[in-house]
């Protein structure tokens, strides 16, 4: 992957926050030193973090009381999304823009070398989000870091016979998806977002998030664990 181009990375709150009371400071250390050295040598990172856990939680805690329409559990991902967001922003407070990108179509010139994103609005998932940075930004690639290790022609839960795909074309990846996303869906890259990457050419590798190896192994283009999703 060139220097020049900001790597964008699609950071699954799973990562951050894998269950309801818990945030993974162990990886969120090691993802640091890993991001600020690769930053030392020139190179650029876009993150956009999901909502994880905390999100599950307020949202499953709203239902319990009242009957929730889609977009008022959209916003309790959303801003469960920024939480975890202003928890990156701080720890890489040396490194990171010191604003927060909680706007994809506001892309304004960055000169650090970290810009930290967060959802949106209703209706788009930070996978959306993480392909309108790329766009607006001029990446090519989106690093898709989930507890998903690689992409299956199937659901292998419900399939045993499901096939790991270690490359896949966008057309066949939709083909699996779909093309609807709801809020907590479970999809290894959003189904929307697929359709926008897919119309801007963009390349996404799906990757398993906490194997911080092997996500240098992607920085580096070496052959690695997991997906690579392209035209």
């Amino acid at each position: 992957m060139t220097k020049t181009a900001p790597v964008v990375i699609s950071l699954g709150g799973s990562i951050v926050c894998p269950s309801t009371g818990e945030i993974s400071w162990q990886f969120l250390k090691k993802f640091k030193e890993l991001i600020e050295r690769r930053a030392s040598k020139g190179q650029r990172f876009i993150i956009v973090v999901g909502g994880g856990a905390v999100a599950r939680q307020y949202q499953q805690a709203a239902d319990r009381v009242s009957k929730l329409v889609p977009e008022d559990i959209d916003w309790l991902g959303i801003h469960a999304t920024r939480l975890n967001a202003h928890l990156l922003r701080t720890i890489f407070r040396a490194t990171a823009h010191p604003k927060l990108n909680t706007d994809p179509t506001d892309c304004p010139p960055i000169k650090e070398p970290l810009l930290v994103a967060a959802g949106w609005k209703p209706g788009w998932s930070t996978d959306y989000v993480a392909v309108c940075l790329a766009k607006s930004y001029g990446a090519e690639t989106v690093i898709n870091l989930s507890n998903i290790d690689i992409v299956y022609d199937a659901d292998p839960r419900k399939d045993s016979q499901a096939k790991p795909l270690p490359v896949v074309s966008w057309s066949q990846f939709r083909k699996i998806v779909g093309n609807k996303w709801s809020p907590g869906g479970n999809f290894p890259f959003d189904p929307v977002a697929s359709r926008l990457a897919q119309q801007h050419k963009l390349t996404v590798y799906v990757a398993k998030g906490t194997d911080l190896h092997n996500f240098a192994r992607i920085l580096d283009s070496q052959p690695f664990r997991g997906t690579v999703i392209k035209s």
